[in-house]
């Protein structure tokens, strides 16, 4: 079956099985409809013939050219017929001989149908059927009998419908299909699934390797899969090289500047305090901190030693605020909690959430000239805390550059303050890990506004 194992040939066996099916359908279909003109078994056949033998005998006895003899005709019939059964006899000048006169149509349209005595037929009208033509002799010329009665096989009004409605027949043969092309949807759709699942995995940033991608699904899925598999080998071998690098960047330019650091403690001693000296010492504490943010932002994207879990808002932001309130009344400024933290449930990385919390917190402290408001709202499943100060703000175009690595705004805001860029980084990367967003607004107060929604989890 290793040829069926591939989707190209299970979608052409489902066509051609389908097809094949509506052909079969089309040629067979017309012969099981009862109502059509069937041919008379031999056991049938020598029953009518009987019948019809037992009509002459007693038709001899009737003068041709009596008076009213196609009465007496009638008369024969009626002794010889059984319950349920009505006799008809057509003369050579087609005429019809019977007592029942409302059937005589359907005698007409079955006589025109089926006129051979040597290979009488039967049809079925509704719930009666007509069976002849049985050969008798009268007077020297040949009679034909037909008989009508109640049909032993009749079909429902419902195969009845099926028949007379082409449409309706096609539409059934498509349901009846369906199961086997739901069959192959399936098997199309199931590994498709399972393979978006472990792309959204991989988004997130969970690069361990899925072995049954290899497994599921036809041989197209399962060499998809192989690939997918190794595409993810060679993200982590260059994940774990990219960390080596940061980690060795950060020894190597700590340890220069360590002895830079050093030399100038030793120069301030020599030579006292000057604004050269001043300049290369705060030099060498903006490097430190950039390699210490660097290294920060490497180790929230690449390492995944933190394990995600289940907290109140209420409870995980708390710390974070009693802190900013403290910090706030040392600094002089008003920090305000306008709507407090609700006891929604959300799904995260505590230590890194939180610190992302307080950094954007302390930047509007550092750029605020007296306020710092923050609020917590619920809305569709979603908690979003917006941070607003009443500094100086940045500029509507690079609202959306200020998250990127190393970018500095054009503004006092940033250049003034000697940072290092990444600290917004920092931030965007820990939201985005909880599934989150970040975005930057102008605030009502005049300063800059910091919008982070995250996602509540559903019980």
């Amino acid at each position: 079956m290793w040829l069926f194992d591939r989707l190209t040939i299970r979608i052409f066996t489902i066509f051609l099985l389908t097809i094949v099916f509506f052909l079969m359908l089309i040629m067979v279909l017309p012969s099981l409809d009862s109502r059509n003109l069937t041919y008379l078994a031999n056991k049938d056949k020598e029953s009518g013939n009987l019948l019809a033998n037992q009509i002459e005998r007693d038709l001899v006895k009737i003068p041709k050219d009596s008076f009213r003899w196609w009465m007496r005709f009638i008369v024969v019939m009626d002794s010889h017929q059984k319950p349920g059964q009505s006799l008809f006899i057509v003369t050579p000048n087609e005429q019809i001989i019977t007592a029942e006169t409302k059937n005589i149509d359907l005698i007409k349209n079955f006589s025109e149908k089926s006129h051979n005595v040597a290979d009488p037929a039967r049809k079925i009208y509704d719930s009666q059927e007509i069976i002849g033509p049985f050969l008798l002799h009268y007077a020297n010329a040949e009679y034909q009998l037909y008989i009508l009665q109640q049909a032993a096989d009749t079909q429902s009004q419902f195969v009845n419908f099926i028949f007379d409605h082409p449409l309706l027949l096609l539409t059934l043969t498509m349901l009846a299909s369906s199961p086997f092309l739901l069959w192959l949807s399936w098997s199309i759709a199931k590994p498709a699934r399972r393979l978006k699942q472990v792309a959204d995995q991989v988004a997130k940033g969970n690069l361990q390797e899925r072995p049954e991608l290899e497994q599921i699904g036809s041989s197209e899925y399962k060499a998809t899969g192989a690939s997918f598999n190794h595409m993810l080998r060679e993200l982590k071998r260059m994940q774990d090289v990219q960390q080596r690098l940061f980690s060795d960047i950060s020894h190597e330019l700590r340890t220069p500047l360590t002895r830079l650091q050093l030399a100038t403690s030793l120069l301030r001693r020599k030579q006292g305090e000057s604004s050269e000296v001043v300049r290369i010492n705060n030099e060498a504490l903006k490097l430190d901190s950039m390699i210490g943010d660097l290294l920060l932002l490497a180790r929230q994207q690449y390492d995944n030693n933190e394990i995600r879990e289940f907290n109140k808002i209420n409870v995980l932001f708390k710390q974070v605020l009693d802190n900013a309130a403290f910090e706030a009344e040392q600094i002089g400024k008003t920090f305000l909690v306008a709507t407090p933290p609700t006891n929604q449930t959300i799904l995260c990385y505590p230590i890194a959430l939180c610190s992302a919390l307080e950094n954007v917190i302390r930047n509007a402290f550092r750029y605020s000239n007296k306020e710092v408001i923050i609020n917590f709202t619920v809305q569709q499943q979603k908690i979003t805390i917006t941070i607003d100060d009443d500094g100086p703000g940045v500029s509507e175009s690079e609202l959306d550059q200020i998250f990127r690595p190393f970018y500095r705004t054009s503004e006092a805001r940033d250049r003034e303050s000697g940072g290092t860029g990444l600290g917004l980084a920092i931030v965007a990367n820990a939201i985005i890990r909880d599934h989150g967003t970040v975005k930057a607004e102008k605030s009502h107060l005049g300063g800059l506004r910091i919008v982070i929604i995250l996602p509540i989890h559903k019980y």
